[in-house]
C-alpha cells in the first residue's frame, strides 16, 4: 500500500487553489481572443477587452480573477493501492482553510443555508470521491462562484422528449441565466443517469478541457448544436448583447432508467 502524506496532501490542494484563484488557463484566453475577434457588436467587443486585461492582471499581480472565490469542490480518484493514516476529510478541509486565509481569498460559506452565518474558512468544502485501478491520487479540484452556480437547472425530461426536449431546455437555461452568470460562460451538461447522477455529471462536464470534444456522436451533435443556437440568443459578453454568449458546450453523458431522461446543466463563467 502507498501512503500519501498528509502535509503533502495539504500543501497541493493549497496550490491547485492558488492556481483557480489567479491563473486562469491560456487556453479560456485564447477562446475569450477568438470570441472577440468574431464579436459583430463593438460593446461586446469592448467588454471582451476588458475581461482579458483583468485575467492577464490578476496574474501579473496576484489578485484574484473574481472577488467571488466560490466554494471548493474537490475531485478524488483514489488508485486501489492508496492508503491514509488521517481523516482525510477533515484533512482537505483544513487545506482548504489555510489556504483561504493564506491567499486573502472571499470567505462565502455559511453554516447553515437559512441562518446564514459565515463559517470565516470557507469549508466545508464538497468532495466527491472515485475508487479506481491505480497506483497513484489524482486531485481536480474547482472554485465555484455563486453567480453562474445559481443560475443552474435539472429537470427530469420524458423520453419522449428526445433530443429536442434536451435542446430546448439547456437554451431555455442559458437564456433565463442573461448577464447573471458572467458570460461568455461555458455550459456543463449532464445527460441519463438519476437525479443526482446528473447533475454530478453536468459538473464534470465544467473539468473538460475548453477544447475538448464529446468522442460519443449523439452527445457531440448535440454539444455543436447547442453551442451554435445558444450565441444567436443575443446575450453576448456580461449580458450587454453580442453572438458571445457561450465559449463551450460540454456535455457528458450515462446510461438511464428507460422512464427516465434526467437532464442537469450548470453554468460557469469563463473564469473556469
Amino acid at each position: 500500500m502507498r501512503k500519501i502524506d498528509k502535509s503533502l496532501l495539504i500543501s497541493e490542494i493549497k496550490k491547485l487553489i492558488f492556481e483557480c484563484a489567479f491563473n486562469i488557463n491560456p487556453k479560456i484566453i485564447a477562446s475569450l481572443e477568438k470570441s472577440k475577434e468574431e464579436e459583430i457588436s463593438p460593446l461586446g467587443k469592448s467588454t471582451l477587452s476588458k475581461i482579458i486585461e483583468n485575467d492577464i492582471l490578476a496574474r501579473k499581480k496576484t489578485i484574484p480573477i473574481c472577488q467571488d472565490t466560490g466554494v471548493t469542490v474537490v475531485f478524488l480518484e483514489i488508485g486501489m493501492g492508496i492508503c491514509f493514516d488521517y481523516d482525510l476529510t477533515e484533512t482537505i478541509n483544513q487545506a482548504v482553510k489555510e489556504a483561504y486565509e493564506e491567499f486573502y481569498l472571499r470567505k462565502s460559506i455559511v453554516k447553515h443555508p437559512l441562518d446564514r452565518i459565515n463559517t470565516l474558512t470557507n469549508t466545508p468544502c464538497i468532495i466527491h470521491t472515485k475508487i479506481v485501478n491505480s497506483k497513484n491520487l489524482k486531485i481536480t479540484l474547482t472554485i465555484k462562484g455563486a453567480g453562474s452556480e445559481n443560475m443552474s437547472k435539472l429537470k427530469m425530461l420524458s423520453p419522449a422528449d428526445g433530443d429536442i426536449g434536451v435542446v430546448n431546455f439547456v437554451l431555455e437555461t442559458i437564456e433565463a441565466s442573461g448577464g447573471n452568470a458572467c458570460p461568455p460562460m461555458i455550459v456543463g451538461v449532464g445527460l441519463g443517469g438519476n437525479f443526482e447522477q446528473a447533475a454530478l455529471l453536468s459538473k464534470e462536464a465544467l473539468l473538460r478541457d475548453i477544447d475538448d470534444e464529446s468522442s460519443n456522436p449523439i452527445d457531440n451533435n448535440l454539444e455543436k448544436k447547442i453551442f451554435e443556437k445558444a450565441n444567436k440568443l443575443g446575450i453576448g459578453p456580461m449580458g450587454l448583447g453580442g453572438k458571445s454568449t457561450v465559449l463551450a458546450v460540454k456535455i457528458n453523458s450515462f446510461p438511464c432508467h428507460i422512464a427516465s431522461l434526467p437532464v442537469a446543466v450548470n453554468i460557469q463563467c469563463h473564469a473556469s
